[in-house]
C-alpha cells in the first residue's frame, strides 16, 4: 500500500522495534466504574484508521479538522503502519501520555478497519492493559468516533442490521472496561455515503471539531454522555469549562 501525504502527526518511524504480546484470554481484568471526570486541559489522542482515506466520504474531513487541532496528538494508523507493523513501545508510551483516547474510523462489516484489531492485539499487552498488575490505562477514558452507511433505523431490532449500533461495537466496550477505562457514548453520523448529498458532512466534521476541543479543554460533559446512546452533532453534551 502506497502512503499518503501526511497529516499532522507524531511519527512513529524512527522509534524503538516493537516487543510483540497477545491479547487477553481468560485473565482477570481491571473494570473500573463510576463517573470520569478531567481537571484542567485534558490529554487527547486521536487514532484514525481507515484504508480507503481517499475515497472516503465524510472521514477524510473528519481527519483532516482532528489533524490541524493545537493541543492533541492525531495518529493515522494506515499511514503510519502499512504492513501493519505496529511499534508496541510507541503505542504503549503515547497510551500512557494521554487521559482520553478516541478512535475514528468506519464502520467495517460490523466491527472496525483490520488495524485497529491488530493494535489492540499488540499494544495491549498482558501487565500492561489487564491482568493483576496490568493497570496503566486504568482510570483513563475511550470514546469512539463512527460512520455508518446505513440510516439510523436499519440499525434497530426491526430494521435491516438487527441490531443497535452499540451492539457492534461491545468488544470494544468490553476492551476499555477490561482495562479500566471508562467507555463513553459513541460520536456517530448515519447514511454517511448519502452525507455530501444532504448536507451533513460540514455539520458533522464542525461538530467533531467541537467535540475533539471540548474535550481538549475540560468542557465535555461524560456523564452527561453516559446517560446517551449516541452522540451526534446536534447534540452534544458541551458545558463551558471547569
Amino acid at each position: 500500500m502506497a502512503e499518503r501525504r501526511p497529516l499532522a502527526t507524531i511519527s512513529a518511524r524512527s522509534m524503538p522495534r516493537p516487543k510483540h504480546g497477545i491479547g487477553p484470554a481468560d485473565s482477570g481484568g481491571n473494570e473500573f466504574r463510576g463517573s470520569f471526570r478531567l481537571r484542567g486541559m485534558a490529554s487527547l489522542i486521536v487514532y484514525y484508521a481507515h484504508p480507503g482515506h481517499k475515497f472516503s466520504h465524510v472521514n477524510q474531513h473528519m481527519a483532516r479538522a482532528a489533524g490541524a487541532i493545537d493541543g492533541i496528538t492525531f495518529v493515522d494508523l494506515y499511514r503510519d503502519y502499512p504492513r501493519f507493523d505496529i511499534d508496541v513501545n510507541v503505542e504503549q508510551k503515547r497510551l500512557l501520555e494521554h487521559d482520553v483516547v478516541l478512535f475514528q474510523f468506519p464502520l467495517f462489516w460490523y466491527s472496525t478497519p483490520s488495524i485497529i484489531k491488530e493494535w489492540e492485539d499488540l499494544v495491549l499487552e498482558h501487565g500492561f492493559a489487564y491482568g493483576s498488575s496490568g493497570d496503566k490505562l486504568a482510570g483513563k477514558q475511550m470514546m469512539l468516533a463512527v460512520t455508518g452507511a446505513g440510516p439510523a433505523e436499519a440499525y434497530t431490532h426491526d430494521g435491516f442490521q438487527q441490531y443497535p449500533l452499540r451492539t457492534f461495537l461491545t468488544p470494544l466496550e468490553q476492551t476499555a472496561r477490561l482495562c479500566g477505562m471508562h467507555f463513553s457514548a459513541p460520536y456517530v453520523l448515519y447514511e454517511s455515503l448519502r452525507a455530501p448529498a444532504a448536507g451533513l458532512v460540514e455539520p458533522h466534521v464542525g461538530g467533531y471539531r467541537q467535540l475533539l476541543e471540548a474535550i481538549r479543554d475540560d468542557r465535555y460533559d461524560f456523564d452527561a454522555a453516559n446517560r446517551m446512546d449516541v452522540v451526534h452533532f446536534d447534540g452534544l453534551p458541551i458545558g463551558t469549562g471547569s
